[in-house]
């Protein structure tokens, strides 16, 4: 289907993949195209390094002496954990985290180009390593050369990694309405955040999002996409992220349940208040993006909806749990997706 969009002509006579980096120039051309400009660093660019710096290193101190405030409270929470009821949480974060990759490859076959689950394991799971570093776009530049590396042309695949993470702002926004009413008690500020909503499910519409992918191709000097975005392929990878933000919030709620005991709240109401947490919570953590991971943020948000059924310091010490728990989960992730996928190339298995 060409939706009446033009393909660019190749030396066969087929249609060329339209955000080919390395095929963006004609034969003979003096003239080459970065896939991506690196800008030189400049006054103003080391006077926000600092800042972001700053920024981490404020937050960092303002969470140790909450922590060190709570420490009796924190720590007699936390060694009260059943170790089942955290191994539980971890494999529900881990489910969680390994839908990521399928999200990826949802918004890349929504471009008409396939790679292998082992590929984009590493592609997606590899790169996100690169979101601990503050303040930058560590974690997109890693993604897309590591989808050069898989046969996947870089904007081609910086373009993947920018609607997933479009689909995770609007599908951890879904999520978090179930939160609405605990935040708007303790974290009333939080809900502006609710007004990206109605704008991000109008972007999702394969017709307007394939209009503002060809705005962006523009901008980095490259052809437009040769049809509109599928949109079996976004709904595809819409579903696939809002169930890891589904399974996000059972890793909380395995952990808050544990503190209440049996019997202490209604467990269906709290389980909503879990999955609302969290969608919040990383929607949060994205908008922060000058701290490592959202640090922080997410934390800010899941104690403050966590206050409404726990003491402060519980709360505090379950946050910190999580965290622990999805920095465990993601670096292990990371590192067996490597392994899988080096495996798998070296072997030929198929995808």
């Amino acid at each position: 289907m060409s939706d009446g969009r033009p393909h660019r002509a190749t030396p066969d006579g087929g249609g060329a993949d339209p955000v080919d980096d390395d095929v963006a120039e004609p034969t003979g051309s003096a003239r080459t195209t970065p896939a991506v400009a690196i800008p030189h660093r400049t006054g103003l660019s080391v006077l926000l390094t600092w800042v972001r710096r700053l920024t981490v290193a404020t937050v960092v101190a303002f969470a140790a002496v909450q922590v060190a405030r709570q420490w009796p409270e924190v720590s007699a929470t936390v060694r009260a954990l059943p170790w089942v009821h955290v191994l539980l949480s971890v494999l529900a974060t881990a489910a969680g985290v390994l839908l990521g990759p399928l999200v990826w490859r949802a918004a890349l076959a929504a471009m008409g180009a396939r790679v292998r689950i082992p590929q984009a394991a590493r592609v997606y799971l590899v790169g996100q390593l690169g979101k601990y570093v503050p303040g930058s776009v560590v974690a997109l530049l890693l993604q897309m050369e590591l989808a050069r590396a898989a046969g996947i042309s870089r904007v081609r695949g910086l373009t993947a990694s920018l609607l997933t993470a479009g689909v995770a702002v609007v599908t951890s926004l879904l999520a978090g309405l179930l939160a609405i009413p605990a935040l708007a008690g303790s974290r009333p500020a939080l809900l502006w955040l609710f007004t990206l909503l109605p704008v991000g499910l109008a972007l999702l519409h394969p017709a307007v999002l394939t209009s503002v992918v060809d705005r962006l191709l523009a901008l980095l000097r490259q052809q437009p996409l040769p049809q509109r975005l599928a949109g079996g392929a976004i709904l595809r990878a819409s579903g696939l992220s809002l169930l890891g933000y589904l399974l996000y919030g059972v890793q909380l709620f395995l952990l808050v349940d544990t503190v209440l005991g049996p019997g202490s709240t209604n467990r269906a109401l709290l389980l909503v208040l879990c999955v609302g947490t969290m969608g919040v919570a990383m929607t949060a953590g994205l908008a922060a993006f000058v701290l490592p991971s959202g640090i922080g943020a997410r934390e800010a948000v899941i104690v403050g909806a966590l206050t409404a059924v726990l003491p402060y310091g519980q709360a505090l010490a379950l946050a910190i749990v999580s965290r622990v728990v999805f920095t465990v989960v993601e670096l292990a992730s990371a590192g067996v997706a490597a392994l899988v996928a080096r495996r798998s190339t070296r072997h030929g298995t198929p995808g």
